[in-house]
């Protein structure tokens, strides 16, 4: 008999992207009787109790103590438990022995953006590696599908491009008004990465001809790297009264902050995927994103897509939507018809067609 195994060692207490990816497919793998690999427990599946120290919480060392289990421990828990497949939403598994495993791929923003960080050697020499010995490759977009084959060499027909969803039953209209106590406010939602183009959308905020009249909420964990840098860029811009950097917002806060918002701005310079994009346009607020990598996947014609190196174009956006209530409106319709065709259910249901094919 067939036996799979899910390896969940990489899960947070706070999930977030690859996490809240991993956990909304478990209902759609609940059909294959797979053997969940996890320090957690979850009624109705069988369970394999791992470490609970291996993943990013505990920092560069969970993520050390996480390649070290998976390469000595995993294959033989595999052996034990006579799996004949393993599935990995993330790229890791264990590559010197005769494991069967299937991975998924989120991104390659380490060799798009590379800079002196142990993610850069990582994505260069590790999971190549990886993805040469795996059954199949699970991606999240056609735009990392392509740097998959551009970056790695893979064969495109090894691929399976699988994009993501969100929670309906969370992100959804509550119909509220569109600002804060004081004023309307425009919202990034995201890490603080150089990538993540957020200096860009301060100078565009900065730039909107009645600036005064608006605030700019930077929501997500604050980053040492990152933050202080930005908080400079306010000051000299003389708008520190108008943004706000919110440290990482809770999940169940999440709805009301994206629904109360005047637009969601997320001008990236490049995603896997871009989940907050599909949750704000679950929610009817209007997307201003960027017109490249796999976002123009997600938002298609229901949000206003911009140059992410201009600040010229990011800010024409921001004005577009503050000026004109009927665009408003209209992307707000568009973004909640949009975003019906994305569900769990139907990336869930694809995977399992991936890994029955290899079971």
């Amino acid at each position: 008999m067939s036996h799979l195994l899910v390896n969940l060692s990489f899960l947070l207490s706070q999930p977030t992207g690859i996490s809240t990816y991993a956990l909304n497919l478990l209902d759609s793998l609940h059909k294959l009787q797979p053997t969940l690999l996890s320090p957690h427990f979850w009624e109705g599946f069988q369970h394999y109790t791992i470490p609970s120290n291996l993943t990013p919480e505990q920092g560069s060392k969970g993520h050390l103590q996480r390649l070290i289990w998976t390469q000595f421990e995993l294959p033989q828990i595999y052996q034990n438990l006579q799996a004949n497949l393993l599935f990995s939403p993330v790229p890791e598994a264990p590559i010197y022995t005769n494991c069967r495993y299937i991975v998924t791929v989120h991104d390659l923003i380490p060799l798009r953006f590379p800079r002196f960080s142990p993610l850069t050697y990582y994505s260069r020499y590790y999971i190549p590696t990886i993805l040469n010995r795996a059954e199949c490759i699970i991606c999240n977009s056609q735009a990392t599908a392509k740097d998959i084959t551009d970056f790695y060499h893979i064969n495109p027909h090894k691929i399976a491009p699988i994009l993501l969803a969100y929670d309906r039953s969370h992100f959804y209209p509550l119909n509220l008004p569109k600002n804060s106590i004081n004023r309307p406010y425009f919202l990034y939602l995201g890490r603080q990465d150089s990538y993540k183009n957020i200096h860009r959308l301060i100078a565009a905020f900065a730039t909107l001809p009645n600036c005064q009249d608006y605030e700019l909420w930077i929501a997500g964990s604050t980053d040492k790297r990152y933050t202080p840098a930005l908080k400079k860029q306010i000051v000299e811009l003389e708008i520190v009264e108008q943004v706000k950097f919110l440290e990482y917002v809770p999940y169940e806060e999440l709805p009301k902050l994206i629904n109360q918002a005047l637009a969601f701005v997320f001008p990236s310079l490049w995603e896997g995927f871009g989940l907050p994009v599909l949750e704000a346009m679950g929610c009817g607020t209007p997307v201003i994103t960027s017109n490249i990598s796999s976002l123009p996947e997600v938002a298609g014609d229901a949000g206003i897509l911009v140059n992410p190196y201009s600040v010229e174009e990011i800010a024409d956006g921001m004005k577009a939507v503050a000026e004109d209530g009927q665009l408003r409106s209209h992307l707000s319709q568009a973004g909640i018809i949009r975003a019906s065709h994305f569900s769990w259910s139907k990336t869930g249901a694809e995977t399992v067609e991936v890994l029955k094919r290899f079971l």
